[in-house]
């Protein structure tokens, strides 16, 4: 297993010589999980070109149910797949069109999901993540509180992703979310290895795919010796939190003050 490490690249975008592509081949991991922004079409670009490059026997989206995965149809046009998987930007996922391209990349690839939809983030709010995990919660440690630094930590930093406008008793239900939706990647990510084998892509965002918790933190207790590198997309020169394998940057996107919903 390589030491976790973070090394700010810099790149002008993806049409520049892109240091994570040359890295990510190299490192010949079983599980390779390409963090993001979600709405940066620079990170979604470079995401497709490390899929092309890697040809993976497997794709796991954060933002596909597994029964929305088993929907996925190869070589189609955009609007056929879009419909197919019914992706749908009104419930609030980002724009298609700056994925498609992902799939695009690796035709062969066998296709996963790994999304908590809202009503089950609810209930798991209400339930415990334990109750709406879909596979042993045991083995991803959801059953076991975290340390009270580190849950403080991470309250602390949903207070600030919600720009302090969640009641402070919500704050431990949405790491207990977090957490869930990490597990529900890991576990999908182990099932693609079993059936597909390697390597297996993970398309996720930053929080997730950081190495010091997140998605690559649950393989490790869950499976040892499973080879993960873990890339980290930031913007405008600024590093997403956590430890990545790399960390490659990306021009920012002009974007209205996610605040101003909650002023």
């Amino acid at each position: 297993m390589r030491g976790v490490c973070a090394i700010l690249a810099v790149v002008a975008g993806p049409a520049a010589a892109d240091p994570a592509v040359d890295a990510i081949g190299q490192a010949d991991a079983d599980v390779v999980i390409l963090g993001e922004t979600h709405d940066n079409p620079h990170h979604h670009a470079r995401q497709a070109e490390i899929v092309a490059a890697l040809d993976p026997a497997a794709l796991v989206f954060e933002f596909l149910t597994p029964a929305q995965a088993k929907r996925h149809r190869p070589g189609v046009t955009e609007q056929d797949l879009k419909a197919a998987l019914g992706w749908d930007e009104a419930s609030g996922l980002p724009d298609f069109s700056m994925y498609y391209p992902i799939f695009a990349a690796a035709p062969e690839a066998r296709v996963w999901g790994a999304r908590v939809p809202r009503p089950r983030a609810r209930a798991a709010m209400q339930r415990g993540m334990v109750a709406e995990f879909s596979g042993d919660a045991g083995r991803f440690g959801l059953d076991v509180p975290l340390p009270a630094a580190e849950q403080a930590q991470r309250q602390a930093m949903q207070a600030e992703a919600h720009c302090d406008a969640l009641p402070e008793e919500m704050l431990p239900q949405m790491v207990a979310v977090q957490r869930l939706r990490d597990a529900e990647l890991a576990r999908a990510t182990l099932a693609a290895l079993d059936s597909a084998g390697s390597p297996v892509v993970v398309i996720t965002g930053n929080g997730h795919a950081r190495k010091d918790r997140g998605v690559p933190a649950m393989l490790m207790r869950a499976r040892t010796g499973v080879d993960i590198f873990a890339l980290g997309q930031a913007e405008g020169g600024a590093a997403p939190a956590g430890n990545f394998d790399l960390v490659v940057s990306s021009p920012p996107v002009d974007r209205a003050d996610p605040c101003a919903a909650f002023q």
